[in-house]
């Protein structure tokens, strides 16, 4: 079958809230719109195992709510941007009641902010549609495409029902493609490879936050279900010991005790106390969550089970592509991201947005990269008639003759280096640079020596974005040498004054490093090689 060849004013890769949220924008500024997805557009990524939550405040509550919030982001976030989704969050949210059916509270009232997420999905896909946007399910993006000078030209890929290449130029690029959680197993996390990263950096896109990816999500042993409340949960040993763990909204010491008491042996959850109006709705707002446990034979707040902590990298962290303006657009022109594809140091700085606020940021973010690139192809056009270059590399197009790469030991590698809890969550240097070596390494064969085809162009594009951002995230977490938020260094446990700038990471066969000030403000470069 002939390669497909589409154009468009917009292309949108990704397929769960931030990149619809981006198409429909996109599409209400008269734009036409493509947007293609790894996989099915309503079902994939996190959100449609989930329930998620939006930051949903009234107006007077804002100025405190925000305050609060900025008070744990570690020097690093604006309160201006969380200030824009708040407000974009409430403004937005009540449009979607033609498409989805929201709940009522206690009093009466439409309950906008929590969402049940495999409905709000579909939803998100009839709004797409309605609003006039094309949808390609099933067609993973392999590359981007730029022109001559740079700037972002469109995108090629692999459709994979119907065996054949695909290739759309657009005036306007949004990766909305999600975050990476080095296939920790993460519930609706597999195809969460951080391909988005890959691309963009191979266009000259530049990330920021990639250290604070040590971030966990505790489940049943046996599968991850993300989103079990295990805020009034009590936790034991084997042998009926009950275990001195800090409560979850202390992120860090949270894991930091579950994980420490789980190398030492099998942990397990009491739910007994848990809420009681939570135990008649969990099927109804979580239906995920339940299932494992009925497939078990384990009553969720009668028994003890074991449980674990499932990685979720830069899902729940903060890392991704460093965005330049309120368009939300990279340091190429015309690339813009959103959602878990960008950084969400704006709202969240060294903690974890996970829940409300990283909801807010998908929608936002969405609708900010959506309506910018399309306000960007009304004023240049398209430019469709000029050449454009093919930007993808590692997997793609070996730099040396090409050979057979073990790519299951590279992706064994990075689950070594990113998810074990003692790496992870007590970092030093010395191990952070045993694993740079290691992952160096194994990017350097596959860089070298991969060339896929077909369907294989597809796995082997996700192991080289495996590999690329877990080489970002080691090298930016040996480049900040203190400890903030997520990222804890075990052999340099406080917080610097000094630390307070965000740190921006970039390149691929080298990988660098460079402190920039909250506001963006450039300062001296720190190279971590």
């Amino acid at each position: 079958m002939s390669q497909l060849e589409l154009e468009a004013d917009v292309l949108i890769l990704g397929g769960g809230m931030a990149a619809a949220w981006a198409a429909i924008s996109a599409a209400r500024e008269g734009a036409s719109v493509v947007l293609a997805d790894k996989g099915f557009v309503g079902t994939s990524g996190v959100t449609a195992t989930a329930g998620p939550g939006h930051w949903w405040v009234p107006p007077a509550q804002r100025e405190a709510v925000i305050e609060k919030r900025y008070q744990t982001a570690y020097g690093l976030a604006e309160k201006a941007w969380m200030e824009r989704i708040i407000d974009t969050t409430w403004r937005t949210l009540p449009q979607l009641a033609a498409y989805y059916p929201f709940s009522v509270d206690g009093q009466g009232q439409t309950y906008y902010p929590g969402v049940r997420g495999p409905e709000y999905l579909r939803a998100l896909r009839r709004f797409a549609l309605a609003s006039g946007v094309r949808i390609l399910d099933q067609h993973p993006a392999l590359e981007l495409l730029t022109h001559p000078d740079g700037s972002a030209a469109g995108a090629a890929g692999y459709a994979r029902l119907d065996r054949r290449a695909w290739r759309v130029r657009a005036a306007g690029v949004v990766l909305a493609t999600g975050g990476c959680a080095f296939r920790s197993g993460l519930i609706g996390s597999h195809t969460n490879t951080g391909d988005g990263y890959l691309m963009g950096a191979e266009a000259g896109a530049e990330l920021s936050g990639m250290e604070f990816s040590a971030i966990y999500t505790l489940s049943p042993a046996w599968c991850s279900t993300r989103t079990l409340p295990y805020t009034a949960a009590r936790f034991f040993d084997a042998e009926g010991r009950e275990l001195d763990i800090p409560p979850p909204l202390a992120d860090r010491a949270h894991h930091q005790a579950l994980a420490a008491a789980m190398l030492e042996g099998p942990v397990y959850a009491d739910l007994a106390e848990a809420p009681a109006a939570l135990k008649p709705i969990l099927r109804r707002i979580q239906p995920a969550t339940v299932a494992p446990f009925e497939r078990r034979g384990v009553r969720v707040f009668e028994d003890r089970f074991e449980v674990k902590l499932f990685g979720e990298g830069t899902i729940r962290g903060t890392g991704g592509l460093r965005v330049v303006d309120e368009d939300c657009q990279t340091t190429v022109r015309g690339l813009f991201a959103a959602g878990d594809a960008a950084t969400r140091e704006l709202i969240a700085g060294a903690s974890s947005g996970g829940g409300s606020p990283n909801s807010a940021w998908a929608l936002t973010s969405g609708l900010a990269a959506g309506a910018g690139a399309a306000r960007l192809a009304r004023r240049d056009g398209r430019r469709a008639g000029s050449r454009a270059l093919s930007m993808g590399r590692a997997g793609l197009r070996p730099s040396a003759a090409a050979a057979p790469v073990d790519e299951a030991a590279a992706i064994r590698t990075v689950q070594a280096e990113m998810l074990s809890y003692d790496k992870a969550l007590w970092r030093r240097r010395e191990s952070l640079e045993a694993s740079r070596a290691r992952l160096d390494a194994a990017w350097t064969e596959l860089a070298l020596l991969r060339q896929a085809q077909g369907l294989d162009q597809v796995a082997a594009r996700e192991t080289a974005a495996l590999l690329a951002t877990a080489r970002w995230s080691t090298n930016a977490a040996l480049a900040r040498n203190e400890s903030r938020g997520l990222h804890f260094r075990a052999d340099a446990p406080e917080t610097s004054l000094e630390g307070a700038r965000r740190l921006v990471v970039g390149g691929l066969d080298t990988v660098w490093t460079r402190y920039e000030a909250p506001a963006g403000r450039p300062l001296a470069a720190e190279a971590a090689a």
